[in-house]
């Protein structure tokens, strides 16, 4: 009784039970409006025939008097199924008849009308409904001719009854079917239930089956898979980046704290004292631009930049961002060069900026010929199909292919970088703002050195 009273209160068999009622609502307006259209033409035909037969009895009668009527209708009452007749003359008396038993005063009136009457041949009597039609003749005489509706009853059942059971039918059908739909639907509910309250208690590789139909369950539950997939990206994001914050900030946090110590013990002038100030404003100001760059990296994959989205010019950027560095690379013996093929792009102007000027730093720092000769760093941005390919290319060492896939991650740094300042986090931000705009970055080898694919689409 209990699961009963669960499966009724469903929306789904709610829908099946409304569908239902409006289903059967129209079945039963389309049967009574052919019953009474059927019914109607049946009386209107008749009503026709009545005219017709009162118009030609009457001209036999304008022919040859009340003789030849009589002969007529006493002939015609001999035909199988034929009309209900009465002749009267003007006191009442019936000269030709095939029936009896008429309501009195039914002779008085002229028009149509609905009557009763019996026929003499009928062994039980039974009183029949005909639809009659009276006329005055002249020398007072009247005719009534008839027609009896039985038949019209016998249509009127023989569509009443089939459409009654064919109400019960869609009924009876339509409940089955409700309970069946309504079953299967909250079965694939209780079964994604059941995944949310593992999910909910902490289950996070949980994940919602699929039936294999692609229907909407299948496609709510793709959603939600993917949705649960993001969820447990982050979560384990969330949890590398706390272990990542706890391993590598804590180096940083005990220097600065032993050259404050060592500053307060040791120093003796104000020159001293100076000096450990200055060497803990740029140690604080490392640590800040690290949780600046985490706090960057937290906004990209959340994905908080897309309300600022609008229209961008590629190329203006990778030639205004590699101008910026260009001095900077003179400097450290590079060669930088800009190739840049109009493109536009949807995105974040600023981001897209930061994003270049990462990789950009990246090849400054990793970038020079292990002979130590001057080395180049190509930026190129062209067109494939309808992705923008933004690429900075250098003549440095390169990265391991084993290593790529690493590179992106927060706070990892190769043996060969160690040495190098630097918080492990340029190419991870790089990485979410490719996210972040529908695109990807990839690494390649130059042969020698490191090609860096920024790629996005342009649609």
């Amino acid at each position: 009784m209990a699961h009963a009273a669960r499966l009724v209160r469903t929306t789904a068999f709610k829908l099946l039970a409304a569908y239902l009622v409006v289903f059967a609502l129209f079945a039963v307006s389309v049967i009574v409006y052919t019953a009474w259209h059927t019914r109607a033409l049946i009386q209107g035909q008749a009503a026709d025939d009545l005219d017709r037969e009162v118009v030609g009895l009457s001209d036999q009668y304008r022919i040859g008097g009340i003789q030849r009527l009589v002969y007529v209708i006493d002939r015609r009452t001999r035909r199988p199924g034929s009309s209900i007749y009465v002749l009267s003359n003007f006191q009442g008396e019936v000269l030709a008849a095939n029936v009896t038993d008429l309501p009195i005063g039914l002779l008085d009136k002229e028009g149509t009308r609905f009557t009763t009457y019996n026929r003499p041949d009928d062994p039980v009597a039974k009183s029949h409904v005909a639809f009659v039609q009276t006329m005055f003749l002249p020398g007072g005489y009247r005719l009534l001719v008839g027609r009896d509706i039985e038949e019209r009853d016998t249509l009127r059942d023989l569509v009443a009854r089939p459409a009654q059971w064919a109400v019960v039918l869609i009924v009876v059908l339509g409940l089955a079917g409700g309970v069946f739909v309504t079953r299967r639907v909250l079965k694939r509910i209780d079964s994604m239930t059941a995944t949310a309250e593992t999910i909910m208690a902490g289950n996070l590789s949980g994940r919602l089956a699929l039936a294999g139909t692609e229907d909407e369950f299948d496609r709510l539950a793709h959603s939600l898979n993917a949705m649960l997939d993001r969820i447990e990206g982050l979560m384990v994001g969330l949890k590398e980046v706390s272990d990542n914050i706890a391993h590598d900030l804590k180096t940083p946090l005990t220097r600065l704290r032993n050259r404050a110590e060592e500053a307060l013990r040791t120093g003796r002038t104000e020159d001293d004292w100076r000096a450990a100030l200055e060497t803990t404003i740029e140690e604080s100001a490392g640590l800040i631009r690290t949780f600046d760059a985490l706090l960057m990296i937290a906004r990209a994959e959340a994905g908080q930049g897309r309300a600022t989205m609008g229209d961008v010019d590629l190329a203006e950027i990778a030639e205004a961002v590699s101008e910026l560095y260009e001095p900077l690379a003179d400097e450290q013996g590079l060669d930088l060069t800009v190739s840049a093929t109009p493109t536009t792009v949807h995105g974040v102007k600023e981001l897209l900026a930061q994003a270049l000027s990462n990789l950009i730093d990246n090849a400054i720092k990793y970038g020079r010929p292990a002979d130590g000769g001057r080395g180049h760093i190509t930026v190129t941005l062209k067109r494939e199909g309808t992705d923008a390919v933004l690429t900075v290319a250098d003549t440095g060492p390169g990265i391991p292919p084993a290593d790529r896939e690493r590179v992106v991650e927060r706070f990892v740094r190769l043996e060969a970088s160690r040495t190098r300042p630097g918080s492990g986090l340029g190419l991870s931000l790089v990485g979410a703002i490719a996210r972040l705009h529908g695109g990807t970055l990839g690494f390649s080898d130059n042969g020698p050195g490191l090609v860096a694919t920024f790629r996005l689409p342009t649609k």
